[in-house]
């Protein structure tokens, strides 16, 4: 397992440790922070902490140059809210923006100003920016998926579950990019191609997620993908432990559910989203608009395998596919 280092977080602030301030860059720059997640949750700090990183080489110091101002919403929309109008009245020069939902209320607070934002998947049909080339307004920033990699998810599936003829695709439709429409093409394309079923399995609450694996579980050949929202975010320990519950073969789109338990996980490194969404804040602190920013995808993605939960499932993990994964959980 790759080992991080964990930042600690007191209150709804990182505290950071004081760096050598870089030179000749005003100290009167503040930026703010809004993250879909709760503050002591090891993925936000590991975020958190790729963000101060990138703005560090950038010359940029927390108690230095530089103040952040974090707000930790955890996926409560009431949260997002409060912590968005806070953020707004304390007008800083730019915030960081994690998650759609977290995107939509500030855009509901603020068209001036500058929004960065990391892991949001369909910006131009969200209504976030005009074009990827071209964002227009105040927002841009770093997308985490392209619609047609739930076809690589539903392969990886099939190399790890060859018997597979039915697929459970589990999202909060109120959460997911376009109400989950963002994937469905490329769902149907893949099904059809790898010749399963695919089920629209909507979940709203801890009920519904097992509710849906119940389901899966009385038909054999079944397996889940989890696929990218701030609700299945919020809940994948909830999805590993049913999956375990149940048996039933379930692929991800982040590798710290795989290394918490989860069985495959094929999507986008998020702590090099953060480290590179600090560039487009250095070029914002340093005059830039967000307008003339384009929208960049992805550059790096991560194939991680758990043979611990492939064995406790039953499964044997092909070496074909051992061989192409970048870290393999023992």
């Amino acid at each position: 397992m790759r080992r991080r280092e964990f930042i600690t977080l007191i209150g709804g602030t990182a505290a950071w440790p004081h760096i050598l301030a870089a030179q000749g860059i005003d100290r009167s720059r503040r930026i703010g922070v809004l993250m879909d997640f709760a503050a002591n949750d090891p993925q936000a700090q590991s975020n958190v902490e790729a963000l101060q990183r990138g703005l560090y080489k950038l010359g940029w110091s927390q108690g230095g140059n530089l103040g952040i101002d974090y707000r930790w919403s955890r996926g409560d929309a009431v949260l997002v809210w409060k912590f968005a109008k806070e953020l707004v009245e304390l007008r800083p020069d730019v915030i960081l923006a994690h998650s759609s939902p977290v995107v939509t209320t500030l855009l509901g607070e603020t068209r001036n100003i500058p929004i960065v934002f990391v892991s949001i998947s369909d910006p131009v049909g969200e209504g976030f920016v005009a074009s990827f080339a071209r964002p227009g307004g105040n927002v841009t920033g770093f997308t985490n998926f392209e619609s047609s990699m739930t076809g690589k998810w539903v392969e990886l599936l099939k190399d790890i579950a060859p018997e597979l003829t039915r697929v459970a695709f589990l999202f909060n439709p109120q959460m997911a990019a376009g109400g989950g429409s963002y994937f469905l093409r490329p769902i149907d394309a893949a099904a059809s191609t790898l010749k399963v079923k695919s089920v629209m399995a909507l979940v709203h609450d801890d009920d519904e997620i097992e509710a849906a694996f119940a389901a899966l579980a009385r038909e054999p050949g079944s397996g889940a993908v989890l696929l990218p929202d701030i609700f299945t975010v919020a809940h994948y320990q909830r999805v590993i432990a049913l999956a375990e519950s149940y048996r039933v073969p379930t692929v991800y789109s982040y590798r710290f559910m795989v290394e918490r338990g989860g069985l495959i996980s094929y999507g986008v490194d998020i702590d090099n989203l953060f480290e590179r969404a600090a560039t487009y804040v250095d070029r914002i602190l340093k005059g830039a608009k967000p307008a003339d920013l384009p929208v960049q995808a992805p550059t790096k993605f991560e194939l991680v395998i758990n043979q611990k939960t492939a064995k406790a499932l039953g499964f044997t993990v092909p070496g074909t596919l051992i061989a192409r994964a970048e870290d393999v959980i023992e």
